[in-house]
């Protein structure tokens, strides 16, 4: 589609550079994502700036804003509210699913290789491939869409969502749900409105995901998880989050939307990210840290705001003494209310001295 077209689908004005002109748009990502020959989106133009060389690195054709900025020397669409225009933009190249149940079986349109194993019992929706020697557990629905390489086994009542991605030699195990819309809402007249869930979630080569694990997708882009990686039963991965390469994330670990981590990072035991974090490549959290700023690489972190571990050792030692801590500042305590009250008495007893041996010139004299 042209850059024209997709600027009049958005209601926008296109602004062409020196040496770009109205030319094809081949698909749509956001700023870290996006691949040559596509569009993204500027959401906020002060960020211009720090944003564009990741932008001119990326190739990228064109980006939607709200108001035209130097600092981007590639075309730009300018529209009134970028996150609109960005959604019709993704849905344009990436078409919502409609919400006509899927039917019983495997659907015409479905590519599956020969040597593939797929259960009587599975659902296969529109358009889904599955590559050679995949095999497909009772009870699992792929809907429409979805892409499985090669060498993969699903097992029993895994949901993968539109639009899922699996490369080579991914194991997922029973229960769990790939794609499900993020937990993105914005206030609209005192509700919670639903936020555009128009991407996807794209697994890498040899990658095992554990029972019950939940992933969701992306917003306008893929949620991913680096080749290699080992997800544990009962994870939660959000919306936009990178998982690095051959990550270790263990049982009950949550990861809050749009998080990152580097490579071969561990989680432990229901370690906790918030949102936007980053974690640099070698990085462990021990289990049940709380991980609420970014934490570069090659360390260990621990408890809750989690720290470096040589840190909250010192503040664990610490709290180990509160108890005798409290029993010496009680004792000092009643020593200094004992100290007062002696300081009392005594100062009444002289005050009362001075009342009965007042001052006299003749006792001075003697």
């Amino acid at each position: 589609m042209q850059l024209s077209q997709i600027a009049a689908i958005v209601g926008g004005r296109l602004v062409t550079k020196s040496g770009v002109g109205d030319t094809v748009c081949t698909g749509a990502n956001p700023p870290d994502q996006a691949q040559p020959g596509q569009i993204t989106m500027l959401d906020d133009p002060k960020k211009a700036a720090a944003i564009a060389p990741r932008i001119e690195s990326s190739g990228v054709l064109a980006v939607v804003t709200s108001s035209e900025t130097e600092a981007i020397s590639c075309a730009q669409i300018v529209v009134a509210d970028p996150h609109e225009a960005f959604a019709k933009i993704v849905a344009h190249f990436r078409p919502a699913i409609d919400d006509t149940p899927l039917a019983d079986g495997v659907d015409p349109t479905a590519t599956i290789h020969p040597t593939a194993t797929v259960h009587p019992g599975v659902t296969i929706g529109a358009d889904v491939v599955i590559g050679p020697r995949t095999r497909v557990r009772p009870g699992v629905v792929i809907m429409p869409r979805c892409k499985i390489g090669a060498d993969c086994v699903i097992h029993p009542n895994v949901t993968l969502y539109e639009y899922t991605e699996l490369a080579d030699r991914v194991i997922i195990h029973a229960g769990t749900v790939i794609g499900a819309h993020g937990f993105g809402y914005r206030q609209q007249n005192g509700r919670h409105v639903p936020t555009a869930q128009l991407g996807y979630v794209a697994i890498e080569s040899d990658v095992e995901i554990g029972a019950g694990a939940t992933i969701d997708r992306g917003t306008y882009g893929a949620t991913r998880i680096g080749e290699g990686t080992k997800i544990d039963n009962q994870v939660m991965i959000a919306h936009n989050c990178q998982i690095g390469r051959h990550n270790l994330l263990c049982s009950q670990v949550g990861i809050a939307g749009s998080s990152r981590t580097g490579d071969y990072v561990i989680l432990a035991g229901q370690v906790g990210l918030k949102d936007h974090v980053t974690l640099g490549d070698h990085a462990i959290v021990g289990a049940q840290a709380g991980v609420m700023d970014d934490c570069v690489g090659n360390q260990v972190y621990l408890g809750s705001p989690a720290t470096p571990q040589r840190e909250q050792m010192q503040i664990m030692a610490v709290e180990r003494k509160l108890p005798e801590m409290r029993r010496e500042v009680k004792q000092l305590r009643r020593d200094l209310d004992q100290l007062t009250s002696r300081i009392a008495e005594s100062s009444s007893s002289d005050s009362a001295d001075s009342k009965t041996f007042p001052d006299h010139p003749d006792r001075s004299a003697a």
